[in-house]
């Protein structure tokens, strides 16, 4: 069996583990900030696990930035054993530059989560608002205080970029079981 192959298995195996536990991490793409959340289903609860923001340097060179992402990413999925990655869809219709400094951080993340076997979903904004508020134009606050009350948080995770990262990893364990379903043709395993 090839390196490959056996690569595919373990993530295959990390998609169907059973017990109706699934750990996810969330992240929220950025070079100067970027959001992350690890969020773990058990059976219906949702558990927050860990969720931070790494930062870089604006006066750094982007390879040093990408890197510190890179470094600081990986630490955090060998510190929390994730199954899968779910990342924020980029959209932006004014500024080039900073799209492309984001699609490279974005890049530099889902890397990360090849290299762990990862199964890598993305989602857009309004996917994340409507999964997580049942509304697509809900506004920030409304966000963070559904992320709150999902996690059982006496506060919301903050700054801005975490709670995004915890509000994509809740969509996706919202998303994955009708994902799975699509996959298997609607039959169970």
């Amino acid at each position: 069996m090839t390196r490959q192959e056996k690569a595919e298995i373990r993530r295959i195996n990390k998609t169907n583990s059973g017990g109706g536990r699934l750990r996810i991490l969330g992240v929220d793409p950025g070079y100067g900030r970027t959001g992350y959340g690890v969020i773990e289903s058990q059976g219906h609860r949702l558990v927050p696990v860990e969720y931070g923001l790494i930062e870089t340097q604006p006066k750094q060179a982007m390879e040093v930035r990408l890197r510190l992402i890179y470094d600081q990413l990986t630490e955090v999925c060998r510190r929390t054993s994730p199954d899968q990655m779910a990342v924020e869809q980029l959209y932006f219709n004014r500024n080039v530059t900073t799209a492309i400094a984001v699609g490279q951080a974005r890049g530099v993340i889902l890397l990360v989560g090849a290299q762990h076997n990862l199964r890598i979903s993305e989602y857009t904004p309004m996917q994340v608002k409507q999964a997580v508020t049942g509304y697509g134009s809900a506004d920030k606050k409304q966000m963070q205080e559904m992320v709150r009350i999902l996690l059982g948080l006496q506060e919301p995770p903050r700054p801005d970029d975490v709670a995004d990262a915890v509000a994509i990893a809740i969509t996706h364990l919202h998303t994955a079981p009708l994902y799975d379903a699509v996959q298997r043709g609607g039959k169970r395993n």
